[in-house]
């Protein structure tokens, strides 16, 4: 085996305590290290109980939004309702061939699809 995990995945954020607080407060991420780094903070976030995480990554102002994470959530309804609560928009849940699936996008642009748990 080459390669036996997958760690952590860059976001591009313009502004890390926006991203700190959307991926908290809104989607009950846990902060996984906060760190200072030559280019801002090392911030990294992720579901509690995750293998991989996020880093939330402020130094790249040129980078696109990533789009296509594909994530799980037990109660797709719920955290449509949530996100509805905090004026983010999202797609869904809707009933695909492939199973249910609801979208949204971070304060950053850069794009979920959540599948059931």
């Amino acid at each position: 085996m080459l390669i036996s995990q997958l760690m952590t995945v860059t976001v591009p954020v313009a502004d890390q305590e926006k991203a700190l607080a959307f991926y908290t407060e809104v989607l009950g991420f846990e902060v996984r290290t906060d760190n200072p780094f030559p280019m801002g903070r090392w911030l990294t976030v992720a579901p509690k109980g995750a293998e991989t995480g996020l880093l939330l990554a402020s130094w790249f102002p040129d980078m696109a939004p990533i789009g296509g994470l594909v994530v799980a959530a037990p109660n797709l309804d719920a955290l449509a309702a949530r996100l509805g609560e905090h004026g983010m928009d999202f797609q869904g849940p809707t009933d695909e061939p492939w199973g249910r699936q609801l979208l949204f996008a971070d304060p950053f642009g850069n794009g979920f699809v959540v599948s059931p748990a």
